[in-house]
């Protein structure tokens, strides 16, 4: 048990240091892949389908999912939504 807490810690702490030096849609891609790994895998287990199947579906659409994402940051960024109001501010 000791060992795989161990194991488990250090694949953690190296997988979260490899983030460092990532660009935001490398950052937010890889982390939709991991979220629709984990949710992939889980699906698989309640359903009782296969485990690899649901974990790599589940991370080829998180991943897509991610992009997509970025892509609507960066363009809300570059085009700002404009206001609706009618009342002047000049006095």
């Amino acid at each position: 048990m000791k060992t795989t807490i161990l194991v488990l810690s250090a694949s953690s702490i190296l997988a979260l240091s490899a983030c460092t030096n990532m660009s935001d849609t490398q950052q937010r891609t890889l982390s939709g892949a991991a979220i629709g790994t984990a949710a992939g895998v889980g699906i698989g287990a309640l359903t009782g389908g296969g485990l690899l199947w649901g974990a790599a579906g589940g991370a080829a659409v998180g991943a897509a999912g991610g992009y997509i994402y970025d892509q609507y940051q960066k363009d809300k960024t570059k085009n700002p939504p404009k206001s609706n109001s009618t009342k002047s501010t000049v006095n």
